[in-house]
């Protein structure tokens, strides 16, 4: 018997919007099928069991892109999906950043959110679609989550916000790609690469962003309340407030602690605190009972710790002394390699990043393959995070999630003041190797890797830097952050990079625990950002004024001419013999960039390359 869908639909922003529950995968929690257009992406929702035995919450989010949803077939020998690509790692964080908050305290049964494209038209990108196809799912399945979620992406094309534009009209037309998620009361997640726009034109996306995900959040509460499930049963687990109040008596002594100058000192005098807690809130205690008091006093000292840290920052001062909007100090090496076509080692505080930019030729273009159009980048920013740059040791892998996520917010920052390939022929590639950290890592690559382009001799149209934000608010209470530590981070309720250049933002990252952020709040908190960043481009253009007349004498040489088009063939040559012998009489590699006779010459011997010419 087939069994007929639950389906929902509404026009939004002029697209209509569906989605629908009860065909496919029902033994699922919940599972939903949201179509955009002719885009069709799937989502399932499951819980497993609670877990007694760990003290997170075992949550999994996961997106796929399957070619033949575009008419594809997987390139390379096996012909099969393998590892994530960036793009699929990327959704997969913009779903967790958005979930992982709005699940019900205390809750640590293991959850898979699982994402699929079904069908992709070649003009509604599936990201977002995605994102509200899983949000559903998670309600329908009755999952202890705290509200319905809702998301958009705005562009920015002729001076007109649009939601949901075209994928051809945000790669060619649009001044703003921003992708944000939230609820009835407000935004939760926010991501966003711009061509240097305002404050004002950020905050009015943000705001036009919200109307549209209130008209998602009622369609999927329509949906939810015609086919979702009851609510879990779930019961927080019980807390003991006794010794919860034996572990808050430690307050003083932990609050001086936290005055210790320096990350690794400070932490080492919170330990010792920590350790002589446990010690006396354990005395006399054996057996299972040991290893359970243990682990509650230690949760509770976490809590206690946050709690310190914040009312802290509420009285004026952080813990390293700082005031509110005060930076760091920044010291900046230049050719730190010298033999790298740009290099410098960027430190603000005691976060650090050694940063390299390599000009390459259009041989080393990057292709992006997907359910897309597949195209090719000729810049792209690597970012690697090892366990040193923290005093750790762990298992030693490939680039993680965070570090595909933190180096694609510094790549989209810089990307839009790299210069055009017809001024600039060359393929850049930026890595940065995180030393040293405390906070703000992503945004410490975006200023090393602006500095060691411009030291490479890419003439960037204007220099970018970083900088990342925080809030603390307590009743009526509230402090704005600049340039926040790793532990304002942990304790903050907000926390939001921007990146920009003295015109405008770049890039936006925001995710935000709290409810009540308005308008008045981000311009607040943008301004600040704006204010921080510029204390920080002037620090870079102290070293670094402009980019360099020439490039690296490390760097390939390039040279383009243009033949007539009937030339080509001769210039080729009976299998190629013509253009191989003048490759390996001059040294250099000789490409035909298009069917109109443009040519490009390059080699490490400029001379050659000239004379090639």
């Amino acid at each position: 018997m087939t069994m007929k869908p639950t389906r929902v639909e509404a026009t939004i922003a002029g697209k209509k919007l569906t989605l629908e529950t009860g065909q496919v995968a029902r033994q699922a929690g919940g599972a939903v099928i949201a179509t955009l257009g002719e885009t069709k992406c799937f989502a399932a929702a499951t819980a497993g069991k609670a877990r007694d035995d760990i003290d997170f919450f075992p949550l999994v989010c996961d997106y796929r892109e399957k070619t033949e949803a575009a008419g594809k077939i997987p390139g390379g020998f096996f012909k099969r999906e393998g590892r994530p690509t960036t793009k699929e790692i990327l959704t997969m964080r913009l779903i967790d950043r958005s979930i992982r908050p709005m699940f019900a305290d205390g809750f640590r049964a293991e959850v898979q959110v699982m994402t699929t494209v079904l069908q992709y038209d070649g003009e509604n990108n599936p990201d977002v679609l995605a994102m509200i196809a899983a949000f559903t799912a998670i309600r329908i399945a009755g999952l202890p989550f705290e509200t319905t979620l809702g998301a958009t992406r705005m562009a920015l094309i002729d001076g007109k916000l649009v939601a949901f534009p075209s994928d051809a009209d945000r790669r060619e037309k649009s001044r703003l790609d921003l992708v944000v998620s939230g609820h009835e009361k407000a935004l939760c997640m926010v991501e966003s690469s711009a061509q240097e726009l305002t404050e004002a034109e950020m905050i009015d996306a943000l705001s036009e962003a919200h109307e549209i995900i209130l008209q998602i959040v009622d369609l999927a509460n329509e949906l939810v309340d015609r086919a979702g499930k009851p609510t879990m049963e779930f019961k927080a687990p019980e807390v003991d407030q006794d010794l919860r109040a034996q572990v808050f008596r430690y307050e003083d002594d932990h609050a001086d602690a936290m005055r210790t100058e320096g990350k690794h000192e400070r932490g080492a005098a919170v330990d010792v605190g920590k350790k002589r807690a446990v010690a006396d809130l354990t005395e006399g205690v054996e057996g299972d009972a040991l290893s359970t008091r243990t682990k509650a006093v230690k949760e509770f000292f976490g809590e206690l710790k946050k709690m310190c840290e914040r009312k802290t920052i509420l009285s004026g001062r952080r813990v390293d002394g700082r005031k509110w909007d005060e930076i760091r100090q920044i010291t900046i090496e230049l050719n730190f390699n010298d033999r790298q076509h740009g290099s410098v080692l960027f430190t603000r505080g005691e976060t650090q990043a050694l940063v390299s930019s390599t000009l390459g030729t259009p041989d080393d273009e990057q292709i992006i393959d997907g359910v897309e159009e597949e195209y090719k980048k000729a810049f792209y920013l690597h970012y690697n995070f090892p366990a040193y740059s923290v005093g750790e040791t762990r298992r030693i892998m490939g680039p993680g999630r965070r570090e595909i996520g933190h180096g694609m917010l510094a790549e989209r920052a810089l990307q839009s003041v790299i210069p055009a390939k017809e001024q600039f022929p060359y393929t850049i590639r930026v890595v940065s190797d995180i030393t040293e950290s405390n906070g703000s890592s992503s945004m410490a690559s975006v200023c090393g890797g602006c500095l060691s382009m411009m030291l490479a001799g890419v003439p960037l149209s204007q220099p970018v830097a970083g900088i990342a934000m925080g809030l603390v608010e307590e009743g009526d209470d509230m402090a704005i952050l600049s340039d926040i530590l790793g532990s304002e981070d942990h304790c903050g309720d907000m926390d939001f990079k921007v990146a920009g250049s003295g015109v405008g933002i770049t890039a936006l990252q925001m995710d935000i625990q709290v409810t009540g952020v308005t308008r008045e709040l981000l311009e607040r908190a943008l301004e600040q950002a704006r204010a921080g960043r510029i204390h920080i481009l002037r620090e870079m253009l102290v070293a670094v004024p402009a980019p360099a007349e020439e490039v690296s004498r490390w760097a390939p040489r390039m040279e383009t001419i243009k033949i007539p088009a009937d030339r080509i063939g001769f210039l080729i040559g009976p299998g190629g013999k013509n253009i191989r012998q003048m490759q390996a009489d001059f040294e250099v590699r000789i490409s035909i960039v298009d069917e109109e006779g443009n040519v490009q010459i390059y080699g490490l011997n400029a001379d050659k390359v000239k004379t090639c010419r």
